[in-house]
């Protein structure tokens, strides 16, 4: 059943730097996200998933991130469990991406 992918932040700042548009979702809480997020995130904490799951622009390709990748995955595995298809869950999370 599992449709659910990684993606390499690498690969991430390589398309965005190229121009595309990505669908990134940051599960991360408040205090994390003013820290700094990836250029084009949207904001959805994981405790405010089930309420606001349905901002979630289907694109066919969505990647979530988090802070190292765990928080990020149970996302994806809630909401493919809702039928979301297209989830990629960031490897390494923020803490990998700070280091590019």
């Amino acid at each position: 059943m599992s449709d659910i992918g990684a993606i390499e932040p690498a690969e991430i700042k390589r398309r965005l730097n190229g121009g595309e548009s990505l669908t990134i979702i940051d599960v991360r809480e408040d205090e994390e996200v003013a820290a700094g997020m990836i250029p084009g995130a949207k904001h959805i904490p994981l405790g405010q998933l089930p309420e606001r799951y349905a901002e979630i622009e289907r694109t066919g390709e969505i990647v979530l991130v988090c802070r190292s990748g765990a928080r990020s995955g149970r996302a994806c595995d809630y909401l493919q469990s809702l039928g979301v298809s297209g989830l990629k869950n960031m490897t390494g999370g923020m803490l990998a991406w700070e280091k590019l």
